[in-house]
């Protein structure tokens, strides 16, 4: 059964990937000249490049930023992909700028902050080095988890609430499968699942749309159901949808649980066959936003689901052909004119059009690392399944 789903799913590639116009070795020699070009701008390891300010000059963040793991993961991309060692060079130097990280219990982002840069470099060249580091930021992470509640606290207030939790930190929780496997803890990998069954439980609609906020009593009941960087409270914030699908599609693939692979498949349809998603298939930012068509785009939003896609796909069912095709196409449009900068233009970010919080005012229509990151790595991936069909052939 596995080897036939195995070549279904290398014929629905071959059949899609002969159309497409992504070149991958193309789109990482962009890459590589604007981060070049990014690396110069930025000799001071303590400054993360994070997007646009509106007077248009760069945007930068400190390493306790949410953000500060997405640089060095792009850099550790492009070493992937180019093997080159001033990447290596590169990546692990701004990987290691966010070392001190591991020892943050204030935020619920390290999976972000240091899975990103320390796991894919751990992935990549075995430095042992990184090993201690990221299981140190582990179990920092894990600290924020309350069993009473059942959920990893995001941000310790939120409104009037103490115990807010957001549908992005789903992302997060491959983080602690990682230190789980690697450590022998099992507690590690119980707190992740507790956490994907209570937010599956909870964070979720009828139409399987997430919502961003849900806010919890201290006895795990909810309080309140609320979205801060989406356009209101029962919308569906499209990057959330994004989060939600790509993180029950890592917890199928860590527990083989078909729960989660059917949530995956669910948000993914909700996603999809949305009538407010664009035929570029690059969301607005928000798809109930209330100006559509004349809203924002969120590049960020279609790149994560183009990765989350096109794993997805790799598990079959009756949809896999519409995930793979749809993440190409988001791919091919990420990668066009109208969302992928000029060289050396665009602050040296790779893709233009992304949002991150429309409400507060920040960060409109500009670019962000994480939107270059889940680029990078949905082209990988892209390549990655392309000559395994090719191979298979």
């Amino acid at each position: 059964m596995k080897s036939c789903l195995v070549f279904l799913f290398c014929l629905l590639t071959l059949s899609v990937s002969a159309q497409s116009s992504i070149d991958v070795d193309k789109e990482f020699a962009f890459a590589a000249k604007q981060y070049e070009r990014m690396l110069q701008t930025h000799p001071d390891t303590t400054k993360f490049p994070q997007s646009t300010n509106p007077d248009g000059s760069i945007r930068n963040m400190k390493s306790d930023w949410w953000c500060s793991g997405f640089f060095g993961g792009s850099l550790w991309y492009i070493y992937e992909r180019t093997k080159a060692p001033a990447w290596k060079d590169a990546a692990h130097k701004w990987t290691m700028a966010v070392a001190k990280e591991q020892y943050n219990t204030g935020t619920h982002d390290l999976g972000f902050m240091l899975y990103c840069p320390f796991g894919n470099g751990y992935r990549l060249t075995k430095n042992q080095a990184y090993k201690p580091i990221m299981l140190t930021g582990a179990k920092s992470l894990a600290t924020r988890f309350d069993p009473k509640v059942g959920v990893i606290k995001s941000w310790n207030k939120f409104q009037t609430y103490n115990y807010p939790v957001i549908i992005d930190n789903m992302m997060n929780l491959e983080f602690l499968f990682w230190a789980a496997n690697e450590s022998g803890n099992k507690e590690l990998r119980n707190v992740a699942i507790t956490h994907a069954d209570n937010t599956l439980k909870n964070h979720f609609r009828p139409d399987y749309s997430s919502y961003h906020v849900i806010c919890y009593n201290p006895d795990g009941t909810v309080a309140a159901k609320k979205t801060h960087q989406g356009y209101a409270d029962e919308s569906a914030w499209a990057r959330g949808q994004a989060w939600g699908m790509y993180g029950y599609t890592v917890m199928y693939r860590e527990t083989k649980d078909k729960k989660y692979l059917e949530q995956a498949r669910h948000i993914a349809d909700f996603f999809l066959n949305h009538p407010n998603l664009p035929a570029d298939k690059i969301p607005y930012w928000d798809f109930n936003a209330p100006n559509i068509p004349n809203e924002e785009r969120d590049a960020s939003a279609g790149a994560i689901a183009a990765s989350a896609l096109l794993e997805l796909a790799t598990y079959g069912g009756p949809s896999a052909k519409t995930y793979y095709q749809s993440a190409v196409k988001m791919l091919e449009s990420l990668a066009s004119p109208a969302y992928k900068a000029n060289l050396g233009e665009n602050n040296n970010f790779i893709l233009k059009h992304s949002v991150g919080h429309k409400p507060g005012k920040s960060e409109i229509d500009t670019p962000l690392i994480y939107a270059d990151y889940y680029f990078l790595e949905g082209l990988l991936r892209y390549d990655a399944l392309r000559k395994k069909a090719a191979f298979k052939s």
